[in-house]
């Protein structure tokens, strides 16, 4: 699976069921494996003032990755 790919997918928490929002960003340790993800979550107002919040959430938390969710366990 590519970055892309990944990109594409809403990131939702199994906890409360929140869409937390899509991937951004990813880190890579020396081995090639991914370890963190970071996950941006733009609203409509946040957007106009170029604001955001963001989730840093390590790879191990990532529950299921499926053909249009990422569920993550926070």
């Amino acid at each position: 699976m590519y970055l892309g790919e990944l990109q594409n997918k809403d990131v939702v928490s199994l906890n409360d069921g929140r869409n937390l929002g899509k991937i951004v960003d990813v880190e890579i340790d020396s081995n090639g494996c991914i370890t963190n993800i970071l996950i941006e979550k733009r609203r409509f107002f946040i957007k106009l003032f170029g604001s955001s919040s963001q989730y840093n959430i390590t790879f191990k938390e990532i529950n299921k990755i499926g053909d249009d969710v990422i569920l993550i366990n926070i």
